[in-house]
């Protein structure tokens, strides 16, 4: 998972900030546009989306983040959990881009207990001006049974909005810290999660611990998409097999595989962007959703 070492190394390489927003920013650009056979525009037209920022209650405060999703008719919908560097543009990006394919997608700010909205214009930023060390003390109230308490707020108020089909199943995705978010959002609204995926996702098995995401599977009634970041895989490599036999057991349908990129490798803004194993990842994610959110 992402971590401190690695953003050291980053930085004895020589990527400084402007190298790396430049990487980030052509990423982007190519990430922005659909796969062939995806439905409509590339993620910077926003033609025929409605975007806002929006907020409401939770047990724990006031949660904030991105709603955006068709301008017309009603949608699945989608929690989109961020990696550790929170709401930013490139999120943004990656939500249009899934609303275009016909999703509802809210993009919740993790951190909304302790401030709003977004803290670092990208990665680049993160990386470069002590974002392990500002978001320390926020990441620490971001145990299972907060995320579950948000992921029922949020999926609630979803259901609220009149862009939302609730006839239909709730998706949700998460980047590195959000990997684990998806598996207790899952378990924590088992009615209404249909489909969970986790790119690059940290801690999915915790030895010993009740609260783990594998140990949690029998909770939900999801399908599950976990893609693993090769270096991730190489420090935990028997992760893949405990969670595939824990999957199994709890008779959940669940696509496990290690990609050949980074931890990071799904984010256009990441130093890791790998784009073609990335756009791999979007078409599984794209795939599971159309199976299952039916």
């Amino acid at each position: 998972m992402c971590d401190q070492d690695k953003l050291a190394r980053w930085a004895r390489e020589g990527l400084n900030r402007r190298q790396f927003g430049a990487l980030g920013g052509m990423a982007a650009l190519a990430a922005c546009t659909p796969m062939d056979g995806a439905s409509g525009g590339a993620a910077g037209d926003m033609s025929d989306l409605t975007e806002s920022a929006v907020s409401f209650a939770t047990a724990d405060g006031t949660m904030d983040g991105i709603f955006v999703h068709p301008a017309s008719g009603a949608a699945p919908a989608v929690l989109f959990w961020p990696d550790i560097a929170g709401l930013r543009e490139v999120k943004r990006q990656m939500a249009r881009r899934l609303a275009h394919s016909g999703y509802a997608v809210f993009v919740a700010n993790p951190y909304y207990r302790d401030v709003a909205g977004q803290q670092f214009a990208d990665f680049a930023d993160f990386a470069g001006n002590g974002g392990f060390q500002k978001v320390g003390p926020w990441r620490e109230k971001l145990g299972p049974e907060a995320i579950m308490r948000d992921a029922e707020a949020a999926i609630g108020w979803l259901d609220a909005q009149e862009a939302v089909d609730t006839a239909r199943g709730v998706g949700t995705q998460g980047y590195c810290m959000g990997g684990p978010f998806t598996v207790w959002s899952a378990a924590a609204m088992p009615e209404r999660v249909r489909a969970a995926a986790s790119f690059h996702g940290g801690g999915l098995v915790r030895d010993g611990n009740a609260m783990s995401p594998h140990a949690l599977l029998d909770d939900t009634q999801a399908s599950f998409l976990i893609a693993i970041a090769q270096d991730d895989d190489a420090k935990a490599p028997t992760d893949k097999t405990v969670f595939r036999e824990a999957a199994a057991e709890a008779g959940r349908p669940a696509e496990i595989e290690v990609y050949a990129g980074d931890h990071g490798w799904t984010v256009p803004d990441s130093p890791a962007y790998a784009e073609a194993e990335a756009e791999r990842a979007w078409a599984n994610l794209l795939e599971l959703y159309g199976q299952t959110l039916a």
